[in-house]
């Protein structure tokens, strides 16, 4: 598989956020840069994962779930007059 491109982004952050993170990429041994890699990574799945399970939701909903029992009778048939 041939290495995936990168390209640089320009993220504005707080010193505080900053010095915050460099913490924690330390302590996971990799970069600032693969933190918020990983972290968009993650959330552009879910994202994914949402949606798809929102097509299937809509489908299942437009077939309909057969639960199980005996059709109805029809409403005149149950309040004859």
């Amino acid at each position: 598989m041939p290495p995936r491109r990168k390209q640089n982004l320009t993220v504005s952050l707080s010193m505080r956020t900053i010095q915050q993170a460099k913490v924690l990429a330390a302590k996971r041994a990799t970069t600032i840069s693969g933190l918020l890699e990983q972290q968009i990574a993650d959330l552009v799945g879910q994202g994914e994962a949402y949606e798809n399970s929102f097509r299937r939701a809509l489908s299942l909903m437009d077939q309909g779930l057969r639960l199980g029992g005996d059709r109805m009778a029809p409403r005149d048939t149950l309040h004859e007059r």
